[in-house]
């Protein structure tokens, strides 16, 4: 091992670190003091729900741990976006499952928290994967309501998907485990089946003191909307239950029902660990965004026995293609190569970015993957197409546009890890967030941007020079760098993999250790649904 190897390893681990010591943090919710609140009402919290109802031992995932992070500071913050949400089994079959989290602002809906639940929504649509409802919510956050309510990707849209889902044969199971309010009322009751837990769950369109300024009724909480009124009276809960881990069991033999499903068929033989050590990705992946490696040996330390199939190994060498195995399922790998390649013409290319040639090569491969029902990965690092005179004669806009034009038609699961650099273009044609990649993750090297800080910030500088010049100021070298340290500074903090988590664009940051864990049961959340098109690329400039 060289000296780099050991500093990149020792930055990549403290990356890391710093990520489970964030986690670690959000995993609190509202709180140690709102949680001990919590329990002193007989409650367990979103996480302890969760854990309950999946299977013991057995490998789950979470989605958007950090959405919202320092978006709602003004607000008192709102720690995963007040909703915890995973993907894991219970009683063997895989789910997906939504909780508030009431330690959080008694679990309001933040902007963030819609999208958030959207986003749930959208994986179970996708992937036709039943879904469950822990219903513990004051509604709608007051404050922030023309955020959250009115437009197409806000609170009625969970309602739509509620909706739609039915229709598509998805099991939804709702319980209302404390408050559930207004329109929030409207979830549990267009699920499939419906609980409620005696004394501490509540639902209703309007709670007692809002009736009673609405139509001068008096009434209390639990006789208008409590579990006896609704399972005995009204009849809209199907079960009542004594307390929190009364309805989680009940969830639980409900599940454990629900019969097989139609699978979409992707191939996957006995898994194999990889023959190189995974660990070594971390002495692989350099400090620098800037410097250079090679992609194939983080390929090794991902793939089953470190073995793969390279397509065109000797064209278009900034991207490299290969068929594989993860865990066990077959996969076609779209990869930025990251190091300096000579062409068979005898020319340089620089890794990281897309050349004519790798974005008709990647094209091909992804076509292939479609014709032969191989799910994809897209493992980014790139700083966006090549620029210039010669990449321009040479048509780079068309042959960009065909890679994108593939990833965008591409009917087989998609799914992204950022590892490095995403900018620009190039975040597009690898299958970024706008491109439907069934889960996308970042490790916490990446960086998402339109262009690195460096970059951005010698772009807005000048701007804002010749902006300042124009106004008579003048600009002496000390300002130039003050103004230019002060945008890199900002800049810098909106590239960070935890801006984009906050903002829900990415599912996740993961270790690079638990990467095949992620892509293994995104795939098998996949076969839950069965390839209805074909795929068609449509009109191409070729």
């Amino acid at each position: 091992m060289d000296i780099n190897f050991n500093k990149n390893e020792d930055h990549n681990k403290l990356l890391v670190s710093e990520l489970t010591n964030r986690l670690t943090k959000v995993k609190l919710g509202g709180g140690k003091s709102r949680i001990e609140k919590h329990h002193s009402k007989g409650k367990m919290t979103a996480r302890e729900r969760i854990n309950f109802l999946l299977d013991e031992k057995s490998k789950s995932i979470e989605i958007g741990a950090f959405a919202g992070e320092d978006m709602y500071e003004s607000h008192g913050g709102c720690p995963s976006g007040g909703v915890v949400v995973k993907i894991g089994y219970i009683k063997g079959k895989q789910c997906i499952l939504v909780a508030n989290d009431a330690t959080v602002k008694a679990g309001a809906w933040f902007p963030i928290t819609g999208k958030k639940n959207l986003r749930a929504q959208e994986i179970a649509i996708e992937n036709k994967l039943p879904i469950i409802y822990l219903v513990d919510s004051a509604g709608v956050y007051l404050p922030m309501q023309d955020e959250i309510f009115p437009d197409k990707e806000h609170f009625g849209r969970i309602f739509r998907n509620n909706a739609i889902m039915s229709s598509m044969g998805i099991t939804q199971i709702a319980a209302v485990m404390g408050s559930c309010v207004a329109g929030g009322a409207y979830l549990p009751i267009m699920s499939d089946e419906a609980l409620i837990v005696d004394k501490t769950g509540s639902i209703f369109l309007a709670g007692s003191y809002l009736v009673k300024a609405a139509i001068g009724e008096t009434i209390d909480n639990e006789t208008l909307g409590g579990a006896t009124t609704h399972c005995e009276i009204s009849g809209v809960i199907d079960y009542k239950a004594k307390d929190d881990k009364d309805a989680l069991n009940t969830i639980k033999n409900i599940v454990d029902k629900i019969g097989d499903f139609d699978k979409a068929g992707f191939s996957r033989k006995t898994p194999i660990k990889p023959k190189e050590n995974p660990q070594d990705i971390y002495g692989i992946v350099p400090k620098s965004r800037a410097d250079q490696y090679d992609m194939y040996e983080v390929i090794k330390r991902l793939v089953d026995n470190s073995e793969f199939d390279e397509y065109k190994a000797g064209y278009g060498k900034t991207i490299i293609t290969c068929y594989a195995r993860i865990d066990g399922w077959a996969i076609g790998i779209v990869a930025n190569q990251r190091k300096l390649v000579k062409t068979k013409k005898g020319e340089m290319q620089f890794g990281g970015v897309i050349y004519n040639d790798s974005a008709d090569k990647a094209t091909r491969f992804i076509a292939n993957c479609n014709q032969k029902k191989i799910p994809l990965v897209f493992l980014q690092d790139v700083t966006g197409f090549m620029v210039g005179s010669k990449s321009e004669h040479g048509g780079i806009i068309k042959d960009g546009a065909k890679m994108v034009n593939a990833v965008s038609n591409s009917v087989v699961p998609k799914f992204t890890i950022i590892i490095g650099n995403s900018y620009g273009a190039g975040n597009y044609a690898m299958c970024g967030k706008a491109y439907d990649p069934r889960l996308i993750v970042a490790w916490p090297s990446a960086e998402l941007a339109v262009m690195s800080g460096n970059s951005a910030a010698k772009v807005l500088l000048q701007i804002e020079k010749a902006s300042l010049e124009k106004q008579g100021e003048k600009f002496t070298k000390e300002k130039e760098e003050e103004l230019y340290n002060k945008i890199k500074d900002r800049y810098d903090n909106q590239v960070s993999p935890y801006y984009a988590a906050a903002r829900i664009w990415t599912d996740a940051i993961i270790d690079p250790l638990d990467t095949r864990t992620w892509i293994s049961l995104g795939i098998e959340a996949a076969n839950h649904a069965p390839i209805e098109k074909k795929f068609n690329m449509g009109i191409l400039q070729v």
